[in-house]
């Protein structure tokens, strides 16, 4: 058993400080004392300003875009706070990167998923706290404790105090069959029924619809996904609802917004209505455009860390 202090702290990387403000807000916390930078040749410098001998210590990082400087940042944090005597160090990653890189999908590739794993461990974390893994296989590549919480657990309150219960208006669609777990979760909250876009993908980060497996002639449609980040497989499986489907209307929702390449354009020229995400990964600047809303995991993962410092039960928060 891995013991630790009595007190918690929190810490956070550059990657999104806002959230983790809003995680020791909601705990009662200051955020930690520590200066993340980069020498002049790029090298990343950690400096931690106050004790955390003993500490029960959570450090709060997306490894988001720039993701290799994100998940270096990280790795650096977790021995500094291990060689300064840390009880415990849970890597809090909202988003983790290199999960859609959890198998050889062809010769010679390689599984970045589990190298991050062991580069994790090998750093000094004790534990990883995350959100809608990808892959739910990659629990399996870390030899230490891992939570991954569910992002349709908000998205999915949010669509039922908008429109409730039952609603013969709508349909909840997945995008692909990968995604049809996670939609399910979806129909037994709102108690809809679903329908999917069968695709198939040429090449990565390149899709094209194939056919529309059920009803949604007529519905108002949502999409539900887990990542959007060039957002292809997100606007086609829209236009091919509408103009193969006969969907009245798309709205979509996806727990972590990568936003990367096209994206913001395609989502701009899309018949999507409306994107909701949560705050895994900051939405700013030129991405925070007007049909993306956006809704933070920050209660979720604030109760998540006051279970874990407090050796209580987590099974419920997966729900």
């Amino acid at each position: 058993m891995i013991t630790h202090g009595t007190k918690l702290k929190i810490f956070a990387g550059n990657s999104h400080p806002a959230l983790a403000k809003k995680i020791a807000d909601n705990l009662g916390l200051p955020l930690g004392d520590c200066v993340v930078k980069q020498f002049s040749d790029g090298e990343i410098s950690v400096s931690i300003n106050e004790t955390v001998r003993g500490c029960d210590v959570f450090v709060v990082q997306s490894t988001c875009y720039p993701v290799n400087d994100n998940f270096m940042e990280l790795l650096i944090m977790i021995d500094a706070f291990r060689r300064a005597s840390a009880g415990r160090i849970t890597a809090v990653m909202p988003y983790f990167g290199y999960a859609r890189q959890d198998r050889k999908a062809k010769p010679r590739d390689p599984i970045s998923a589990k190298l991050c794993a062991e580069m994790l461990e090998a750093a000094g974390a004790n534990r990883v706290l995350t959100m809608d893994l990808h892959a739910s296989q990659i629990q399996g590549f870390f030899n230490i404790p891992l939570d991954n919480l569910v992002g349709t657990k908000i998205l999915s309150q949010y669509f039922y105090d908008q429109i409730g219960a039952n609603n013969p208006d709508y349909v909840v669609v997945s995008p692909d069959l990968g995604s049809v777990t996670r939609a399910r979760k979806f129909t037994d909250k709102l108690d809809l029924p679903m329908a999917i876009v069968d695709k198939r993908r040429p090449k990565p980060n390149v899709s094209e619809v194939m056919n529309i497996i059920g009803d949604v002639k007529d519905k108002k449609v949502i999409l539900v996904d887990d990542i959007v980040d060039t957002a292809g497989t997100l606007c086609h499986g829209a236009e091919a609802l509408i103009t193969r489907g006969g969907a009245k209307e798309v709205v979509a929702c996806a727990t972590h917004g990568v936003l990367s390449g096209p994206a913001i354009e395609r989502l701009q020229n899309s018949v999507i209505k409306k994107l909701v995400l949560l705050d895994t990964i900051p939405v700013e600047g030129e991405k925070a455009i007007d049909k993306i809303e956006t809704l933070s995991v920050a209660n979720l993962f604030s109760e998540a860390i006051r279970r874990i410092f407090g050796e209580e039960a987590m099974s419920d928060l997966y729900n």
